[in-house]
């Protein structure tokens, strides 16, 4: 086995290898279903019942298969129960009594599309599918491991992501700005926090063995990359060839070797060329005028820095010592990662440093900073910057096939390359010398986000029917492969694919629009004992799915019915009131926001720490973005049911509905539960629930002490049903 000290030196040394002969597949191999060219299949003619029930070729597709099984399609829902699905479904938010009036008053033709296209037109719709993608690149605002630290300016990809759904961007776009944005839209400063993608990998930052913190980056970004965009299980070939599908050893480094060239950037400006000019000479200004007091603290903290430097530089193994001590002009690509990786932990600020003086030396600093408040006017505000990835340099690092995945032991190099099975070639860059990259990400991105790409482009389309219906054409959203689940509609897929990429352009919205008017979305969810004898887990949707709605949309619903939603969009994640005993875990703090301004924010907005998570999202699912989470899980546990009944934040829900509710004086009874049951459910109460809900009231008046605690408990009723938490 190599020792640690020898191996910088001898991957230095290694000479370029040619790559590994061309692989020789199986033709069983070959006929995998997920790589083959994406066909746009005719829709199938119908029969008379058929061509009467489709509304678009998504239901003839639907049709067909349901027909060969001997099945019928499910009669159509109600206009109400489409109206709260859609609004759902869509926004993640049930409509309001008026939205709800306007609509079922509407009884002009084309009143579905236009619901349709207002909701799409909503910021909520974002929010609500952008936090969909949020779950697939496994976001959060900390870096995961014991320390969990946060990372201040995460958030600027959160809002990239909602802002790209809510202008529509073409998905191909959206794609190629998360993977190369600097390099392929090198002015677009809007674009450059789609880069964010791959930075949300976990990252011990204090972690001693940079080798191997670096190469547990780069696992990370090409597991998540193959989850993400082409729903293959790469992971599992990091150590060796896949066991089951088509997937070479060689296929991850060459994947790998794309993020080859990767260092973490966190603080990259997103000012326009303009305004950062502008900042810049400010600061230029600010330095000129306090260089006196400046020097004087550089002086100052020279002694004690050098001394801190040294110490922490001493912590790491001898190769990594070895590499921090050399000359910059001796360095080489892969020394420079090694360099900058350990960089971060042997720097400190001056306040850090003063901080480990003597009595003396912090009085000191002190005076010479106060000294530094005469020149505070001309310090410009600070710099928004987002936290992204950007190529170390034009020369990139070599990439080896890994022994088991040891990156103590290197085999073979390999150049950038795609999945064998799709083209055995090294794939041919063109560096950026204006920007000092390798232009390697291009070459990815272009990929990723080609119409021909039989991958990526089936995983997209699939996950949208995912999000509308809770399970996709392919069950196995983040596997297409021999062990995931075949599609049940193929031809429906393909059509979908190609449709998505050329009549509809990439557009996401498009492609809600199409499912939404579909008859196949327009069922009833009742259940039919006759179908469900042929097809019981309904895979060839013979009725809407029922489903509980996820954690974000729960919450934010009990928001918008009770009258507390903040429909303020973006910025720094917010941190809610949580119960007392989980302000603090692993060290880490919930810190609570100042006053009530962030306490009814969409959820979305909400800090998504890795090791602490809102506790009311935590108990319904929400994932901890730890991997890529390509569908959640939904669980029926105690914890909810407690959360709901016992939850701080749910009985805040249910006193602010119950003071909504009693706003209008002289309400009766009967009015009083049929304006609960239209706020939060859409809906007015039948006799037999206005007849309970008013005997409820009565009842309840008496052992609450009081008609006001007794709406508050009629209300958390009602926000707790399961028809207020479920899409019917």
């Amino acid at each position: 086995m190599l020792t640690q000290t020898f191996l910088a030196v001898f991957l230095a040394a290694l000479p370029l290898a040619a790559e590994p002969a061309a692989y020789e597949f199986k033709p069983q191999q070959k006929r995998w279903w997920a790589i083959q060219p994406v066909a746009k299949a005719a829709p199938p003619t119908l029969d008379a019942a058929g061509a009467k029930w489709a509304r678009n070729e998504i239901d003839r597709f639907v049709y067909e298969k349901l027909k060969a099984k001997g099945i019928k399609p499910s009669a159509p829902a109600s206009r109400e129960v489409y109206l709260r699905r859609a609004f759902l479904d869509l926004t993640g938010l049930p409509p309001t009594p008026a939205e709800a009036q306007a609509f079922l008053g509407d009884a002009k033709p084309g009143a579905e599309e236009r619901l349709v296209d207002r909701l799409l037109a909503s910021p909520r719709y974002g929010e609500r599918w952008g936090r969909h993608w949020l779950d697939v690149v496994r976001y959060s605002d900390s870096d995961g491991f014991k320390q969990d630290d946060t990372r201040e300016n995460m958030w600027r990809y959160r809002d990239w992501v909602i802002q790209s759904y809510n202008e529509d961007k073409p998905f191909n776009r959206f794609v190629r700005e998360q993977i190369a944005a600097d390099e392929l839209y090198p002015g677009d400063v809007k674009a450059l926090s789609g880069l964010g993608y791959l930075r949300l990998f976990e990252d011990e930052f204090n972690q001693a063995n940079v080798h191997l913190r670096r190469q547990e980056m780069l696992n990370d970004i090409t597991d998540t990359t193959a989850y993400a965009f082409l729903g293959v299980t790469l992971a599992c070939a990091r150590c060796h060839d896949h066991k089951f599908d088509p997937l070479l050893h060689r296929d991850y480094y060459r994947m790998q070797s794309f993020f080859a060239n990767l260092k973490i950037v966190d603080n990259a400006p997103v000012l326009p060329s303009k305004e950062l000019a502008e900042y810049n000479a400010a600061m230029e200004k600010y330095r000129a005028a306090a260089k006196p007091v400046l020097d004087k603290i550089e002086a100052l903290l020279a002694e004690p820095r050098a001394k801190y430097r040294k110490q922490q530089v001493e912590r790491f193994p001898e190769e990594v010592q070895v590499i921090m001590l050399r000359e910059p002009e001796k360095r080489s690509a892969f020394d420079w990662h090694i360099y900058h990786k350990a960089l971060t932990q042997v720097e400190a600020s001056d306040s850090d440093i003063a901080a480990k003086m003597n009595a003396a030396g912090k009085a000191t600093y002190k005076t010479l900073l106060s000294e530094l408040e005469q020149f505070k006017a001309l310090m410009p505000p600070s710099l928004p910057v987002a936290q992204v990835m950007r190529d170390q340099a034009m020369d990139a690092p070599p990439t080896y096939i890994l022994k088991a995945g040891a990156y103590a032991s290197p085999l073979d190099e390999v150049m950038p390359g795609f999945l064998s099975i799709l083209d055995q070639k090294p794939v041919t860059v063109q560096p950026i010398p204006a920007l000092q990259s390798s232009g390697r990400r291009t070459a990815l991105a272009n990929w990723l986000a080609d119409a021909g790409n039989p991958l990526s482009t089936r995983v997209i389309v699939n996950r949208m029917w995912q999000g509308h219906f809770g399970n996709g054409i392919v069950g196995s959203p983040n596997d297409f492969g021999v062990m995931g689940e075949r599609p049940v509609n193929r031809e429906l897929l393909d059509w979908l694919a190609s449709t998505f990429t050329s009549t509809d352009g990439w557009s996401m919205k498009k492609m809600h629009r199409r499912i939404l008017l579909s008859a196949t979305y327009r069922q009833a969810s009742n259940f039919r004992e006759d179908a469900a004898a042929i097809d019981p887990d309904n895979k060839l949707q013979w009725r809407y799915p029922r489903r509980r709605l996820e954690a974000e949309a729960i919450r934010d619903s009990m928001l918008a019915v009770s009258g507390l939603l903040d429909t303020k969009m973006g910025g720094p994640g917010v941190f809610p009131a949580v119960p007392k005993g989980t302000e603090i875990q692993e060290g880490r703090h919930w810190r609570k926001s100042i006053g009530d301004e962030d306490e009814y924010r969409a959820s979305v907005y909400i800090f998504a720490r890795r090791l602490v998570r809102y506790p009311m999202l935590q108990s319904f699912d929400a994932p901890l973005a730890i991997d890529s989470c390509g569908r959640r899980q939904e669980t029926i546990t105690t914890d909810q049911a407690l959360e709901l009944m016992n939850g701080d934040a749910a009985a805040g829900f249910a006193r602010a509905l119950a003071k909504r509710v009693a706003n209008d004086s002289g309400q009766t009874p009967e009015g009083i539960v049929e304006r609960a049951f239209r706020l939060t459910l859409s809906r007015a109460p039948s006799a037999a629930e206005l007849k309970r809900g008013r005997e409820f009231l009565a009842k309840q008046a008496g052992l609450a002490g009081g008609g006001a605690a007794a709406l508050e408990d009629f209300s958390l009723s009602l926000l707790s049903s399961n028809e207020f938490l479920y899409i019917d």
